[in-house]
């Protein structure tokens, strides 16, 4: 096409065994290949931008020294991964990244023999590192072998305890494996506590500190050429062999700080480390997330993530409507509760932009915390801060709040504690796919005795549960709602508490009671329109609360018409389990009432956007309508009235 860059070098290149063909110089033409057509692809998909141009250089680097597929290079977080499709025989696809039946905008197992593991959240690749060479010293690929493996830990997923408890393993069982540390001084956000502190420190000491033996070890792995003495040689050693003792003390040897955008630097300290290595390595690499992209590097979250731009100018497309996002209502809602309560606080795993709390942050620093990707931390210090007396909001999307689910249960629920939990991106989140997807947060939550579970139907409910969970003094509550634009709801002027475990009518009909929790109440009302003209008026009903029910209307809905379906975006075992529990306990099905729970369907549901992948799990209109119409037996309608 016409529009795409020239890339000459990159035009050579089809599978990581091309690159062992190319020269030293040629593999820094090919790094500059594969950062424009990295850009020109997520320009025309949008995604992940700048993590990527971060590791163009490290990501050539490590396909030209080591022999992947063989050798099992994870990607951790893997939204870092577009330069590594592009050289791993996808780039006739790059850019369906993100798009239904496009490429994964993070590593697929099913995807390509490349990606030996997939990592959507982060912290997982040194585990899982360690775990393939064990699996290869104890036999357990023959076809294909299973050659080294190479862990690149960055964009702050160093800053989780996963991370730790597997460097202790690893170091105690001394397997060589290679962590590679890219440490762009980023995260999502600005980064944040004393690892950051740590390695910040390091990168200060620099390449030109002088050697220090605190890094045994090391020194004997390099080739001769560098123990003699060239004037470069001694330089780089001099960088290689900087600090480290905390990876140390874990049981790695320590290589770096190096310049992970200089191949003069990577390809030696690759080229060596692969030929003597005997145990764990760590090699620290520095890089500029955005690198190679002006608008990207000026971005104060440096190109993480972007909707479709304009490749000149940078300028991303916009939505043209002015609803505001169901985040910004959750941030500014929660700004009026703090403005008249200052024992309320906020709490964020790394995620400040993203869920709104960033707003709470510049107006109330001393009470907004960004603990950095630790999600299990955020929850027990946020079970300390309420039983210290302050009233604290864990804002935490619906995906990652499952990598803190013991600390839930243990340290909220046993306890009984007021945490309220904020959660966002729950249902269906579009392009980012089934490991950004919020699922499960309604069946894991309200299965917990004594939790207050909501779910805002629309942005001005998302207010009142705001106020609601900012009134629940005695437990642990949560109140969830999605990713992206409103339904354009007039909004109130402030919310007002709900009274706990009660639900709402909206629409009074016959023989069929819809009653949603959730967003699907708009999907709802358009699928009451057709039925409709087809003569068929349901009622229907906002839950509001999977937990405590509203037995009351529940009871009702059952007892006065002849089906009842609930509908919910998330996963089987959730509010509708809850309901048809009560109706089953009740005796109710002993009456002959037809009973159907719409959920997500019992598989993960690949990437696209929200709307395809809500018609995927038969939760749009459409399906719904469908669903009443099949409960009913109806055939012809031309006689039906309801």
């Amino acid at each position: 096409m016409t529009d795409r860059p020239k890339t000459p070098i990159l035009d050579r290149v089809n599978v990581p065994a091309d690159l062992k063909a190319l020269s030293d110089y040629e593999l820094a033409g090919l790094a500059d290949d594969l950062r424009r057509e990295v850009i020109s692809a997520v320009s025309q998909t949008g995604g992940h931008l700048g993590a990527g141009l971060g590791v163009v250089e490290l990501t050539v680097a490590l396909h030209a020294v080591f022999d992947t597929p063989k050798d099992r290079l994870i990607w951790d977080v893997a939204h870092q991964s577009y330069p590594h499709k592009v050289l791993t025989g996808r780039r006739d696809r790059i850019r369906t990244l993100r798009q239904q039946g496009g490429l994964s905008g993070f590593t697929k197992r099913s995807e390509s023999p490349f990606d030996p593991f997939g990592a959507g959240h982060s912290s997982t690749s040194i585990s899982a590192a360690l775990g393939f060479v064990v699996a290869r010293d104890l036999g357990g690929a023959a076809d294909p072998a299973i050659g080294d493996a190479i862990a690149v830990i960055g964009d702050g997923a160093m800053s989780a305890g996963m991370a730790y408890e597997a460097m202790n393993n690893a170091g105690h069982l001394k397997k060589r494996l290679f962590v590679i540390l890219n440490d762009n001084e980023m995260s999502i956000a600005p980064p944040v506590g004393a690892m950051s502190a740590y390695l910040s420190r390091l990168y200060a000491g620099g390449p030109f500190q002088e050697l220090r033996s605190a890094v045994k070890g090391a020194v004997s792995l390099l080739p001769a050429p560098f123990q003699e003495g060239a004037k470069r040689a001694k330089e780089l050693l001099k960088g290689m062999t900087v600090g480290g003792s905390l990876f140390e003390e874990l049981g790695f040897t320590y290589i770096g700080p190096i310049d992970g955008h200089d191949l003069d630097q990577l390809l030696p300290v690759l080229r060596t480390v692969k030929e003597r290595a005997t145990g764990p390595m760590l090699i620290h690499v520095i890089t500029q997330k955005g690198k190679g992209y002006a608008p990207a590097e000026n971005a104060s979250d440096k190109g993480h993530a972007t909707a479709k731009f304009d490749v000149p100018t940078g300028k991303q497309e916009k939505s043209s409507s002015n609803v505001p996002s169901y985040t910004k209502v959750f941030a500014d809602a929660l700004l009026q509760e703090a403005a008249g309560d200052d024992k309320i606080c906020a709490i964020t795993a790394a995620m400040p932009d993203g869920t709104g709390l960033k707003m709470f942050g510049d107006r109330y620093p001393s009470r907004c915390f960004d603990v950095g990707i630790a999600e299990q931390h955020a929850v027990t210090f946020s079970a300390a801060l309420a039983a210290g007396g302050m009233k604290p909001f864990c804002a935490i999307y619906s995906t990652f709040l499952q990598r803190g689910y013991d600390q839930i249960v243990h340290d909220v629920a046993v306890q009984g504690l007021p945490v309220r939990f904020a959660i966002d991106r729950a249902g269906l989140v579009g392009a980012d796919g089934p490991t950004h997807a919020g699922c499960f947060d309604i069946a894991f939550l309200a299965n917990l005795p004594g939790f207050v579970v909501m779910a805002a139907s629309d942005e001005a409910e998302l207010m009142h549960m705001v106020a609601t969970a900012a009134a629940i003094d005695d437990r642990p509550s949560a109140f969830r709602y999605p990713r992206g634009e409103g339904q354009g709801v007039d909004l109130p002027e402030r919310g007002v508490p709900l009274e706990i475990g009660t639900g709402r009518i909206i629409s009074k009909g016959a023989k069929v009671a819809i009653l949603s929790f959730g967003t699907r109440l708009d999907e709802v009302r358009k699928a009451a329109e057709s039925l409709s003209a087809k003569g068929i008026n349901p009622t229907i009903a906002d839950a509001r609360f999977a937990k405590p029910l509203d037995r009351d209307l529940i009871l009702d809905l059952a007892a006065n018409h002849e089906v009842l379906i609930t509908i919910e975006e998330g996963s089987i075992g959730g509010f509708g389990s809850h309901v048809a529990q009560l109706l089953a306990d009740e005796g109710v099905f002993d009456k002959g009432l037809k009973f159907r729970s719409m959920v997500f369907p019992d598989s993960f549901i690949d990437h696209a956007n929200p709307a395809e992948m809500y018609g995927t799990a038969a939760l749009n209109a459409p399906e719904i309508e469908a669903k009443v119409l099949d409960v009913l037996g109806v055939s012809d309608l031309s006689s039906q009235r309801a």
